[in-house]
């Protein structure tokens, strides 16, 4: 398997995105550590899945705004499993208004888990990838931080800014044999966008007429995650159907 001896550490891991990602890294041979906030439940499940493949798994309750939460974790997933190979930044939030009615606390909070959270993330494994001289690192931001929407100010700031945040990790640690990279996702069917109605006008405008899945985004996040991808940082790709071409 392409992945067989290698950790990944996923945020937000237990639901959506997270739990398609954690999964797909899973099946193809990664012990997953999943970070998350919210219902145990859901992280549960999903550890029971992913234990059911053959991959060891662990939850870790963290909040990405909290330095000191997120270097524990770090250390504490280390300790368990070994090794960190694999940092997948998925936690995120919407507070979705116009921006003449935003809140500053509802900005603050976007951007604190959406951005600085994938911040506190990657600093903190930083020096050990250094040192391998081996690591992924693969944000998740949106199609929201390329071209912009109506009342999101906040989420696509937080996702313009992982896209840029990327790009000079990417820099940084290139020489060292580290990739980091985005992935882009457009309208995917997830708690996030269940909301979203079939005759919303960006989504008639998308070229393959349909949202997509999980697991689409979770295919490139594997194809991210592999050997196949070690020539390639400080890229963002769109997984979107086409929209924002």
């Amino acid at each position: 398997m392409k992945l067989e001896g290698k950790v990944a550490l996923v945020t937000g891991g237990s639901q959506g995105l997270g739990r398609a990602i954690a999964l797909k890294l899973a099946e193809n041979g990664a012990d997953i550590a999943i970070a998350y906030v919210g219902p145990n439940e859901p992280a549960e499940e999903t550890r029971g899945e992913i234990e059911a493949l053959g991959r060891r798994a662990r939850l870790y309750v963290c909040d990405v705004r909290d330095e000191a939460a997120v270097n524990e974790t770090v250390s504490a997933v280390k300790k368990d499993l070994g090794q960190i190979d694999i940092l997948v930044n998925n936690a995120g939030v919407t507070r979705d208004t116009l921006m003449v009615g935003m809140k500053d606390e509802d900005y603050d909070m976007v951007l604190d888990i959406n951005l600085k959270g994938a911040f506190h993330m990657i600093r903190a494994c930083y020096r050990d990838f250094m040192r391998k001289r081996y690591g992924k690192i693969i944000n998740i931001s949106s199609i929201a931080g390329l071209v912009g929407n109506a009342g999101q100010v906040n989420y696509a700031a937080s996702k313009a800014g992982l896209i840029g945040m990327s790009k000079s990790v990417a820099k940084e640690l290139g020489s060292r044999g580290v990739c980091c990279n985005c992935i882009a996702p457009g309208f995917i069917k997830t708690d996030m966008t269940k909301d979203i109605k079939e005759d919303n006008p960006l989504l008639i405008q998308v070229p393959m007429k349909r949202m997509g899945s999980p697991e689409d985004v979770a295919n490139v996040a594997l194809f991210l995650a592999s050997p196949e991808s070690d020539y390639i940082t400080g890229e963002t790709i769109r997984v979107d159907g086409g929209l924002a071409t």
